[in-house]
Parts: structure tokens; C-alpha cells; sequence
């Protein structure tokens, strides 16, 4: 190590403004990233028995401070070496990693008679782990909810070789002496780690791929789109109307109960409620540009007569041409006779 360490001379020109100062009595190192392990370690022992003596602010303090950060970079790397395939630059994960580097070194005590690998690379994957929390999921998702959802995913993998089956949220809570609401929401949580566009367009997809992404019509929507929509007329109707509206389907009272609230008889409720829900309904099919329908609430539509058949049977009469042939007769009864061929003859022979 001596050959790659050297004393400097004094500085004969003075520095520039803020440029960091080299002390005098200490070793210039020519590439930091040209020492050995073991040389690092030895120097960084010496490094920090001389930082410990420093005051901090000094620009002895920071000097000693920014070498041991330069000649202790090769931990960065290799904590970093082992988040390549990770969707993030590896420029960054050593960015991050130098961080917990600097922090590694601001609370390093040589009392604890520790080496500082090996309590630098604990702070070092810290860094990186938390980095990776708070940007490698596309929603936001607190800590507590990313850890828990790790210590599901492990006991669900334990649990599972043990039972042959996949554990249920019960025995997840067992397991990690958690709630079981705790568990549900870990496992919502995990949906927070990697999403996707709805538009977005799978070239390689298989077929019927696309008919299972497709979502399920929702008949609650409907409901409360007519809620919406009736909220104002139900408003126009009169007082009564209204609290006949209300006993009948949010207080879920019957026409003969309702009839013995108000005073009135089954008949009378539901004619009533005949007559609110068709004005109703006509109102919402004005809004709508269509026009009122006849029927009335609660009934049904008339059904379609079939369609008269265009063909006769032989020997079988229609209606129409039964009473055809009686209007034929009618009018033949109504005419005078015809005269006959013998009664001209008779009128104009000559006697």
C-alpha cells in the first residue's frame, strides 16, 4: 500500500474560493478506484480514526469525508450489481446507493469495533430497496401496505406446500398475527405494483383475447342513472304523491298498509300509484325526446294479433265474405224484378 500512497507538498499557490483543501500531512491517492480491498480498508480504518479528530465544517473534515466516499464506491457497486435487471437505470440505483453510502459514513462509530463493509452495505441496499419502493410502483401505495404485501406473498408460499391448496385470508392472518382485514388489504394493495392502460393494444395477443378484457355490463349504473334523472320530477309531484312514493318503495310498505296509513282503500292506493309512476314515466320519455307510451303502470302491453292469413280453405267462408254475400242479398231483395223473356214476347205481340 505504500507504493500507491504519497505525501504532497505544501501548495505554493493559493486556492481557489470553496474548492475543497488538502491537508499538507496527507496522502494523495492518484485513482481511489485503483486500490485493492484490502488497502481500502486499511486506509479507510485511518481515514476515520483522523475524520473522528476533525471538527465537523472544516475543509480538513470534508476532505477526509469526500475520501472516504470515493475509495468505498466499489460497495455501491457491487450492492448495486445486483438490481441490473431491475426497470430502472443502473445510473440511478448508484446515484442512490451513494447516498446511503454518505449516510453509512456520517454514523459510523470505530468504537463499535465493526468493520465498515460490513455495516455500510446494509445502509448501501437500504437506500436502494427503499428507491425501488417509491418508484417501482405505478399507484402509490403506503410502506407499511408494499412490506405487508411482501410477507403475504412468502407465508402464501409457505402456507401453500403445507395445505396442497391456496391459503385463505383467515389463515394468511393466523400465520403472520395479523387481522384479517389487514390481509385483504395487502392483497389490494399488490394491484397497486404494475398497471396498465385499458387502451393499450397487444399486437402478439391470442385469439379471444380482447373479448376477456371486456367488462361486464353493470346494472347498477342504470339505477342510479335513473335516480338521477328522477330526482327532479319526484320533486315537482305533489306532497301526497311524494309520501305515497316513499312508503311504497323506501319504507317497502304495502297497498294495503299504506291504505290503512292514509286512510284509504288497497284500490284507491294503487290507482294512485298507477297514476304517479305514468306521470313519471311520460315525464322521463319527454326528457328523452320519445314519446309518452298509453299503457298505464304495471301493465303489460297488449299482445300483436296474428296476421290474417291471405289464403281460404275450400268450402270454408271468411267473415267478410259471409257478410258480403248478405249485403249481395239485401240489395236484391230491395231491387224490382227484371222482366222476363215470355213477358216481352207477350207485350209486344198484336192481337
Amino acid at each position: 500500500m505504500s507504493s500507491r500512497l504519497r505525501t504532497r507538498e505544501p501548495a505554493a499557490e493559493p486556492t481557489a474560493p470553496g474548492s475543497p483543501v488538502e491537508p499538507a500531512d496527507f496522502p494523495e491517492i492518484p485513482d481511489p478506484s485503483t486500490l485493492c480491498t484490502l488497502d481500502a480498508r486499511t486506509l479507510s480504518d485511518s481515514l476515520f480514526e483522523r475524520l473522528a479528530s476533525l471538527r465537523e465544517g472544516t475543509p480538513d473534515y470534508a476532505y477526509v469525508r469526500n475520501t472516504l466516499v470515493e475509495i468505498n464506491l466499489s460497495l455501491v457497486k457491487y450492492a448495486a450489481g445486483r438490481y441490473r435487471n431491475r426497470n430502472q437505470p443502473m445510473e440511478d440505483i448508484v446515484q442512490v446507493g451513494t447516498i446511503g453510502l454518505i449516510k453509512a459514513i456520517d454514523r459510523f462509530d470505530l468504537g463499535r469495533e465493526v468493520e465498515f463493509p460490513s455495516f455500510a452495505l446494509p445502509t448501501i441496499e437500504g437506500e436502494i430497496k427503499r428507491f425501488f419502493r417509491d418508484n417501482s410502483w405505478d399507484v402509490r401505495v403506503p410502506r407499511r401496505l408494499q412490506e405487508l404485501r411482501i410477507d403475504i406473498a412468502r407465508a402464501s408460499d409457505t402456507l401453500e406446500q403445507g395445505l396442497g391448496r391456496e391459503p385463505t385470508a383467515a389463515e394468511l392472518a393466523t400465520h403472520l398475527g395479523v387481522d384479517e382485514g389487514e390481509v385483504r388489504e395487502g392483497r389490494r394493495a399488490a394491484n397497486g405494483y404494475n398497471a396498465r392502460s385499458l387502451d393499450v393494444v397487444f399486437d402478439d395477443a391470442p385469439a379471444g383475447f380482447a373479448q376477456c378484457c371486456l367488462g361486464e355490463e353493470v346494472r347498477a349504473y342504470d339505477t342510479v342513472e335513473c335516480v338521477v334523472a328522477l330526482k327532479p320530477l319526484v320533486t315537482a309531484l305533489a306532497e301526497r304523491d311524494r309520501m305515497i312514493l316513499t312508503m311504497r318503495f323506501v319504507e317497502e310498505l304495502t297497498q294495503r298498509e299504506i291504505g290503512e296509513r292514509m286512510g284509504i282503500s288497497q284500490m284507491q292506493v294503487s290507482r294512485l300509484l298507477t297514476r304517479i309512476l305514468t306521470t313519471l314515466r311520460d315525464a322521463l320519455l319527454a326528457d328523452d325526446g320519445l314519446p309518452a307510451t298509453p299503457a298505464t303502470a304495471g301493465s303489460r302491453p297488449a299482445p300483436t294479433p296474428p296476421p290474417t292469413p291471405s289464403y281460404r280453405l275450400r268450402g270454408a267462408e271468411s267473415p267478410s265474405s259471409g257478410r258480403d254475400a248478405a249485403a249481395r242479398s239485401a240489395r236484391a231483395r230491395r231491387a224490382p224484378p227484371r222482366p222476363t223473356a215470355g213477358a216481352a214476347d207477350a207485350r209486344g205481340c198484336r192481337p
